[in-house]
C-alpha cells in the first residue's frame, strides 16, 4: 500500500468535511458556496473557492500565509481535554470546526484531459478504442480500489476481464518491495542521494523495476521526493534523497526512467507537502483534520513541486497525493494542485491516485484531478463504504461527476497501461495464462485465501510461488548492485592522521613489532545483527541492532544482512589482528575493554519512519537530531580511554566513529575529541550493510559520498520553522513555511551560519582540482520563455452519453463478499437526480498556465541558455571518484520583473557530475545551465523569469567548497523583457 502496516484492521478516520478542495498557492479570499451533493450519500462535497483570475494572485496575498497561525496554541493537555470535551458533548462542531469548510486553496477546474502530447499520443488512441467498449461500472471498476486486502497486493484495482484489462496490483515502495520473498532490500533514498551517482540511480531503479515485474507488479509505489526534508527530523526523510529540489528532482527522474524501463508504472509521492508525521492523518494523532501545511506560490514552485516537474519530465506515469492539507486543503482533492499545477502547468498524462485512505471525498475528489482511488475503503480502514465505488457509478448516473471526467480518469489509467507496455502478454501474460501477482501480501504460506480482507472469505489458491528475482540470468546480481550504491553511499566527513583505509593485516601499524596482534575492539548494538532476528520487528518497526532501512511501508523484508561486525570479522586477517566485541551501548565498565585495544570502531545509529509505528518514545518523526540508545555516551566513553591514555591525558589508539542514520545527526558531542579520528555516515545501507562499509575502510572503494543535507552545530540552526509541530495549534494543525525557499544550505547561506559539515560535503583518500573553467553563454536571454503554443495532439474524445441506471445493477446471482468494493447499485432508485451545486468558479475556464505546454512545463524553459566546460584533475595517490557539483550564485542587487526588488539565495545547486579518475589523470567535464535553472517563479507573471543582474557559475565540491578558479559570471548578464 503506502501507507500503513498490514497488521492493521482499523485505523483513525479523517474528516467527511471536505474543508479541502482549494488550491495551494494564494489569491484573495472568496465566499464560497454550499457544495454538498447527496450523490455520495452526503460524504462528497465539492468544495472549492471561487475561481479568480490566476494574475490577480500577489505577493501580498501569498504573504498571508507567512503570519502566525490564526489557532491558538494549547499546551498538549489542554488540548486533548477540550477535544474529549467537544467531541463527546458537541462532536459535529468540533468536526466541522477544526478547518474552514470549503478550504483555503485556489480552485481550478475543469480537470485537463490527458492525451495532450506527442509522446503519449498511440497510448491514448489504443486506449480510447478499450475504452470506448466498457460499460459505465467498468470504468468505474479501474478507478476504484477493491478494498484493503482484498487481492494480493496491497492495492488491487477492478478488473475488466470481458476486455482483458486486468486487475492492476500496486505495491510499495520506493526502497524495495515490500512484503515480499526473494526481493532485493535496497540502500534507502537518502542513501542514493548521498551517492550523487546518477548512473547508479538509474541502474537501482531499472533492478527494482525488473524485480517488480517478474512479480507481477503493475504499479511501484515509489520513489518518494516529499518529504522533502523541510524538517530534519521528519519520519520519513530516508525514502527521498535530498534536501535539495535538483538533487531530489535529478534522483527521481532517473529512478522513474529506469523503472518504467522495465515496463514498470512508477509513481511518484507523495505530492506534496507531506513533510511530518505527526497529525499527517485526520484522527490518527487525536485532530478530526490532518496538518495543513501552509506554503506560498513561489516556494512551491522552486522548491516542493520541482522534483514532481522532473518526474513528469521523466515521463512518469503515476503521482500520489499525499494525506495532508495544503493550504487547508486536502491534497487528494485541491484542484489547484492537481488540475491546475500537476496537470496543465506541468503536463502530467499519466493517472494520479490516493495515498492509502488519503481521499476525503467523493465527488470533490473526482472533479478536482483525483484519478483511482486506494486502496478504495472509504474513511476508515477496511470499511468496505468507498466513496468512489458504487457512490461513483451513482454520481456519474446522476451527472455530478460528468461522464468526460470519468472517461479522462479511465482513460489515464488505461493509456498508462499501454505506454508502459504492459498489455504485451510475452512481458504480461493474462491472469488465466499465469500472469498477474506471485506473491501475497498478507501471508507467507504458499496456499491462502484470494480475498483475506472480507469475513466471508473462503475461496483459497496457491498465493506464493516464492519466485526469485535478486540473482537472475536477465536481471543481474541485484545483491552486488546493492553493495556499490550502499558504499557509494558512504560519506567520509572526518580522516585525521589519515588513519584510513586500514590494513587487514596491520602492516604499518606505528605500534607494532611484526610478531604482535593488532587489537581492535568493535563497540556498540549497532555493529551487530538484531539478535531476535533480521526481520523480527514488522515493517523493520524498531531500532535493535545494526540500522539498514527506517520503518514503515516504505521498508522491506531483509533476504539477508550481512552486519558490519561480520563483515569485519571477515576481512581482518586473524593472523595479526584480535577482535574484541562489545555488542551494546552500555557504557558501564566499557573503558577496560577500550583500553585495551589499539583501534576502536564505535557504530551508533538514529532511526526514524512512518507514523503508524511508534518505537518507544520516537513516534514517526525523530524526537532530536543526536544518536540514540546512548549513541553518543558510547562514543565519548570509547574515545576517551582506547588504547590508554598517554603522559598528557589522551588516548593513545585511534577510534573510528560510524554513524547509520536516516538524515542530519548532531555530532557535536564527540566529533572534537583527540581520540575520534575517522568518522563516516553511513546512512542506511540495506542487505549488504557490512560489506559495503568494509570496502570503504580497507581502501578497496575509495569513499565517493557526498552528503545530501548539511550537518549543523546545533539543532536551531536549521532555522526556528525546522521543529516538527508536536502539539496541535487546533483541530486542524497549522504549519506556516515561513522560512519559504530558505531550506537546508540556503538558510545557513541566508544566515551565515557555519555548519559542522556542509551539503554537498565528503572526503576521500585522494584529492582532486579543478581549473580550465570555460562559461558560455547561448541561445535566447529573454526574461520570460517562450508563449505556450497549442497542443498538436488532441484528446481523444469518447461517448458522454450517461447510460441507463438498469445497466448498473447487481447481476442476477453473483455473490457479494462484505468489505469488498463493488461498481453495482443495487436499484435505480438510488440515483437521485436534482441540479448538482457545482462550486463557484466550477464553470469558469482557466487561462492554461504560461509556464505549461509540454511534460514538466513549457518546452522553452529546458533550452540551454549556459554552456559550461572545465577540466579535474586527480592529484592524490589512488584512483577515486570526484562529484563536480554546479551552484549558481545571483547579486545581491539582481531585480525582478519590472525591476522589482528579489530576494534570491546566495547559491542554489543546479546539477553535478560524478566522474572516475585514475591517479594523476585529468579529465573533461560538461554542464548545461537550462533558461528553468536560473529563473525565478514570479508570483504576480505566474511564469518563470529570468531576473536582471549578474549572474555567476561556480563549480566546486560542496556548497561551500568552491575555488574562485572554478566560478565565472556570467558575460551576458542582464535578460532582456520579451518582445
Amino acid at each position: 500500500m503506502e501507507e500503513v502496516a498490514h497488521q492493521r484492521s482499523e485505523e483513525e478516520a479523517s474528516d467527511t468535511s471536505d474543508a479541502g478542495e482549494l488550491e495551494p498557492l494564494n489569491r484573495p479570499e472568496a465566499e464560497q458556496p454550499n457544495a454538498g451533493a447527496d450523490a455520495l450519500n452526503g460524504v462528497s462535497k465539492p468544495s472549492e473557492k471561487g475561481a479568480q483570475p490566476t494574475k490577480q494572485r500577489t505577493k501580498s496575498a501569498w504573504r498571508r500565509w507567512l503570519t502566525p497561525s490564526r489557532f491558538c496554541c494549547f499546551l498538549s493537555a489542554l488540548f486533548l481535554v477540550t477535544v474529549l470535551l467537544l467531541l463527546s458533548a458537541g462532536g459535529l462542531w468540533a468536526y466541522k470546526a477544526g478547518t474552514p469548510l470549503y478550504g483555503e486553496s485556489d480552485s481550478w477546474y475543469p480537470s485537463p484531459q490527458g492525451g495532450t502530447v506527442e509522446a503519449w499520443r498511440q497510448s491514448y488512441e489504443r486506449a480510447a478504442a478499450l475504452v470506448s467498449q466498457m460499460t459505465l461500472v467498468e470504468k468505474v471498476n479501474i478507478t476504484t480500489g477493491t478494498g484493503w486486502s482484498m487481492g494480493m497486493c496491497v492495492g488491487n484495482t477492478g478488473p475488466v476481464d470481458r476486455l482483458d484489462f486486468p486487475s492492476l496490483c500496486l505495491q510499495d515502495g520506493p526502497l524495495g518491495l515490500r512484503f515480499m520473498d526473494n526481493a532485493t532490500a535496497f540502500p534507502a533514498g537518502i542513501t542514493v542521494g548521498a551517492t550523487w551517482n546518477k548512473d547508479l540511480m538509474y541502474e537501482r531503479g531499472r533492478a527494482h523495476g525488473f524485480e517488480a515485474r517478474l512479480k507481477g507488479i503493475n504499479v511501484i509505489l515509489g520513489p518518494a521526493m516529499g518529504p522533502f526534508g523541510r524538517l530534519p527530523a521528519g519520519g520519513r526523510n530516508w525514502e527521498g534523497f535530498g534536501a535539495d529540489p535538483v538533487l531530489q528532482g535529478i534522483a527521481a527522474a532517473r529512478t522513474i526512467q529506469g523503472i518504467q524501463a522495465e515496463g514498470v508504472i512508477a509513481t511518484a509521492k507523495h505530492y506534496v507537502a507531506n513533510e511530518q508525521e505527526h497529525f499527517r492523518q485526520s484522527w490518527e494523532w487525536g485532530t478530526p483534520n490532518a496538518i495543513s501545511s501552509n506554503i506560498d506560490d513561489r516556494t512551491m514552485h522552486e522548491i516542493y513541486a520541482w522534483p514532481f516537474a522532473e518526474s513528469v519530465r521523466a515521463g512518469v506515469a503515476s503521482v500520489m497525493c499525499s494525506y495532508n492539507q495544503i493550504n487547508n486543503s486536502y491534497a487528494c482533492q485541491n484542484s489547484k494542485l492537481l488540475n491546475g499545477v500537476l496537470k496543465d502547468e506541468l503536463g502530467f498524462q499519466g493517472f494520479v491516485q490516493s495515498d492509502w485512505l488519503a481521499q476525503r471525498s467523493g465527488v470533490a475528489a473526482a472533479l478536482a484531478g483525483l484519478d483511482m482511488t486506494m486502496p478504495g475503503d472509504g474513511l476508515f480502514w477496511q470499511d468496505g463504504q468507498s466513496l468512489w465505488g458504487s457512490e461513483l457509478t451513482k454520481a456519474v448516473l446522476n451527472s455530478s461527476v460528468p461522464m468526460d471526467r470519468l472517461n479522462d480518469m479511465v482513460m489515464r489509467i488505461v493509456a498508462a497501461w499501454y505506454q508502459l507496455g504492459q498489455d504485451d502478454v510475452e512481458q504480461w501474460p493474462k491472469p488465466s495464462e499465469g500472469g498477474g501477482p506471485n506473491f501475497s501480501s498478507w501471508t507467507k504460506e504458499r496456499i491462502g485465501k484470494l480475498h483475506p480482507g472480507s469475513p466471508d472469505s473462503k475461496e483459497t489458491g496457491v498465493v506464493n510461488q516464492y519466485v526469485p528475482v535478486r540473482r537472475t540470468a536477465e536481471g543481474g546480481d541485484h545483491d552486488d548492485l546493492a553493495r556499490k550504491i550502499a558504499r557509494e553511499g558512504i560519506v567520509l566527513v572526518k580522516n585525521e592522521d589519515k588513519v584510513l583505509p586500514l590494513s587487514r593485516n596491520a602492516s604499518g601499524h606505528p605500534s607494532l613489532t611484526r610478531d604482535e596482534k593488532l587489537r581492535v575492539g568493535i563497540f556498540g548494538e549497532d555493529a551487530f545483527n538484531n539478535p531476535r532476528g533480521i526481520n523480527a520487528c514488522p515493517d523493520r518497526g524498531c531500532n535493535e541492532g545494526t540500522l539498514s532501512q527506517g520503518w514503515g511501508s516504505g521498508a522491506v523484508e531483509l533476504p539477508y544482512l550481512i552486519s558490519p561486525a561480520e563483515a569485519l570479522r571477515g576481512r581482518f586477517d586473524s593472523q595479526f589482528v584480535d577482535l574484541t566485541y562489545w555488542p551494546t551501548n552500555v557504557v558501564q565498565h566499557v573503558d577496560g575493554t577500550a583500553s585495551a585495544q589499539e583501534l576502536c570502531l564505535v557504530f551508533v545509529n538514529s532511526d526514524a519512519g512512518e507514523g503508524f509505528i511508534s518505537w518507544k518514545d520516537v513516534k514517526g518523526d525523530r524526537n532530536d537530531l543526536y544518536p540514540q540508545k546512548g549513541g553518543d555516551e558510547l562514543v565519548q566513553a570509547v574515545a576517551a580511554g582506547c588504547g590508554g591514555k598517554n603522559e598528557s591525558g589522551y588516548p593513545v589508539g585511534d577510534t573510528i566513529v560510524v554513524v547509520h542514520t536516516v538524515g542530519p545527526t548532531i555530532l557535536e558531542r564527540w566529533i572534537d575529541m583527540p581520540g575520534v579520528k575517522a568518522v563516516l555516515i553511513a546512512h542506511l545501507p540495506g542487505q549488504e550493510s557490512g560489506n559495503a562499509l568494509a570496502d570503504v575502510l580497507f581502501g578497496d572503494h575509495n569513499p565517493s559520498g557526498r552528503l545530501p543535507y548539511t550537518i549543523a552545530r546545533k539543532e536551531e540552526h536549521y532555522g526556528p520553522s525546522s521543529k516538527i509541530l508536536r502539539v496541535a495549534n487546533g483541530l486542524a494543525p497549522q504549519q506556516n513555511f515561513t522560512e519559504g525557499i530558505y531550506i537546508d544550505y540556503r538558510y545557513f547561506d541566508k544566515h551565515n551560519i557555519t555548519p559542522r559539515y556542509e551539503f554537498g560535503y565528503g572526503l576521500s583518500y585522494s584529492s582532486f582540482k579543478l581549473g580550465g573553467l570555460f562559461v558560455h553563454p547561448v541561445g535566447s536571454w529573454t526574461q520570460e520563455p517562450k508563449r505556450r503554443e497549442a497542443s498538436p495532439v488532441s484528446p481523444p474524445q469518447l461517448d458522454r452519453h450517461i447510460p441507463d441506471p438498469e445497466q448498473a445493477l447487481w447481476p442476477e446471482g453473483m455473490q457479494r463478499l462484505r468489505k469488498y468494493v463493488y461498481p453495482y447499485i443495487s436499484t435505480a432508485a438510488e440515483v437521485k437526480q436534482g441540479r448538482y451545486p457545482y462550486p463557484e468558479g466550477y464553470s469558469h475556464i482557466q487561462e492554461p498556465s504560461p509556464a505549461g505546454g509540454g511534460e514538466g512545463g513549457n518546452p522553452s524553459l529546458y533550452e540551454t541558455l549556459v554552456s559550461i566546460q572545465a577540466r579535474v584533475n586527480n592529484m592524490g595517490p589512488v584512483a577515486g571518484d570526484a562529484v563536480v557539483q554546479l551552484y549558481v550564485l545571483y547579486d545581491p542587487d539582481t531585480v525582478g520583473y519590472g525591476n522589482k526588488a528579489l530576494d534570491l539565495p546566495v547559491r542554489v545547486l543546479r546539477d553535478w557530475t560524478k566522474i572516475y579518475l585514475e591517479a594523476g589523470k585529468t579529465e573533461g567535464v560538461r554542464f548545461g545551465l537550462t533558461r528553468k535553472d536560473i529563473s525565478y517563479w514570479d508570483v504576480e507573471r505566474q511564469n518563470w523569469v529570468v531576473p536582471r543582474g549578474r549572474i555567476t557559475v561556480c563549480l566546486g565540491f560542496s556548497s561551500r567548497d568552491l575555488p574562485p578558479t572554478a566560478c565565472s559570471t556570467l558575460p551576458h548578464v542582464v535578460a532582456e523583457p520579451n518582445p
